[in-house]
């Protein structure tokens, strides 16, 4: 094993340690009452979590992928909400680090890698989510800025996130229009910059999932991404391989957590003289649960392995993003199923697994979208060409 590979391994074993003393303890309790979990949140920063993919070179700690792929699979399986403030932070570093300028990079990275600052992605609108292009909010250029104005939701410490990648239109008539989105740099502070609410939700409880709303908020033109307009759509895309790879992670720990569950109690409860486990229905749900948590992790570490090696990998990233979350929703649902009426009550988290497995399938790009991704680049890998016979 390499040097890195020990060091990573170690932040493996502390995290899943953290996991086990720190947040399963207090995850339903939280969650029911949907509590923001400042303790477990600070603990991430003392672990250095919202350093993880920034290069050490910025103060972070330069994980791989498949690491960081592996460390979210451990908080999703204490709680699935947790994951939420490291997640949409770890995509606007991501943005910034392969895309800003070195002046961005040495402005906003360190303090976002120790915690300091905490980001977020202000992408998705009212009327603009898998359609990013539809997305309205707009950056007219003043003076030696531009000005914002829009709206955005579902954004992920919004209230206590200070610094935000935004996707904004510089170009409204642009064909395609693509073309004419720029990605910023913003910061909380100035006029104009709202937190209008937060949304209430099924799942996903205890993190904040904001409407923020921006009328003339200006923002500088050296916090422009890179320095250029009309790139905002490509920088941003390619930030969201990195969160399909976190999202099928969490879809992998929301189910492992599930199946943990159901395989104890079916050891525990008994019918007709026996524990369930030994009935054959029970067995079946069992068997099936693990094969498909078990090819889910495989199919994430197929998209982080390429993803570290910097090669092409929407194709992967789509799977495993399409098929662990389809899994975490389809294991939550039999371990509810294995556990009875007891899984339906609040007394056990098993209840509380099947209402976060559901944003999975949406968060990220819909399921539907990974599975147009995937077709595409399908019939792009195996084309035919009109010369080759049928």
């Amino acid at each position: 094993m390499k040097a890195d590979d020990s060091t990573h391994q170690s932040l493996v074993e502390k995290v899943r340690r953290f996991v086990e003393q720190k947040i399963i303890p207090v995850a339903s309790r939280l969650e029911h009452k949907d509590e923001y979990p400042e303790e477990i949140v600070e603990g991430f920063k003392q672990l250095g979590l919202f350093g993880a993919n920034v290069s050490p070179e910025y103060g972070g700690l330069g994980l791989d992928y498949m690491t960081f792929a592996t460390i979210i699979e451990e908080l999703a399986r204490g709680w699935m909400s947790v994951v939420g403030p490291i997640g949409t932070h770890s995509v606007a570093c991501d943005v910034i680090g392969r895309f800003g300028t070195e002046a961005q990079k040495q402005e906003f990275l360190p303090g976002l890698a120790a915690g300091e600052r905490r980001g977020g992605l202000a992408l998705t609108e009212a009327d603009a989510g898998t359609d990013v292009q539809r997305l309205q909010t707009t950056a007219t250029r003043r003076g030696d800025g531009y000005l914002i104005n829009g709206s955005k939701m579902w954004i992920t410490n919004g209230r206590r996130g200070n610094t935000f990648v935004l996707a904004a239109k510089t170009e409204a008539q642009a064909d395609p229009p693509y073309r004419g989105i720029s990605a910023f740099i913003i910061e909380k502070g100035g006029a104009g910059f709202d937190v209008v609410r937060e949304i209430d939700t099924l799942g996903y409880r205890g993190v904040e999932n904001c409407e923020l709303a921006f009328k003339d908020f200006y923002v500088p033109a050296q916090n422009l991404v890179g320095g250029r307009e009309g790139e905002g759509f490509k920088q941003i895309m390619t930030g969201l391989e990195s969160e399909r790879i976190n999202v099928a992670a969490r879809g992998v720990g929301v189910a492992r957590a599930a199946f943990e569950a159901a395989i104890q109690y079916a050891q525990k409860r008994q019918t007709f003289g026996k524990p369930i486990c030994e009935h054959q229905a029970i067995q079946f749900k069992l068997a099936d649960m693990a094969t498909r948590i078990e090819a889910s992790r495989l199919l994430v570490y197929s998209a982080a392995t390429k993803k570290d090696r910097g090669e092409r990998c929407d194709l992967e990233t789509s799977m495993a993003k399409l098929f662990a979350t389809e899994t975490a929703q389809a294991v939550s649902l039999d371990s509810l199923r294995i556990h009875g009426g007891v899984g339906y009550s609040t007394d056990l988290p098993i209840e509380r697994f099947y209402r976060d497995a559901p944003l999975l399938l949406i968060g990220g790009g819909t399921n539907e979208l990974q599975r147009l991704i995937i077709a595409a680049r399908l019939v792009e890998k195996y084309n035919v060409r009109e010369t080759d016979p049928p």
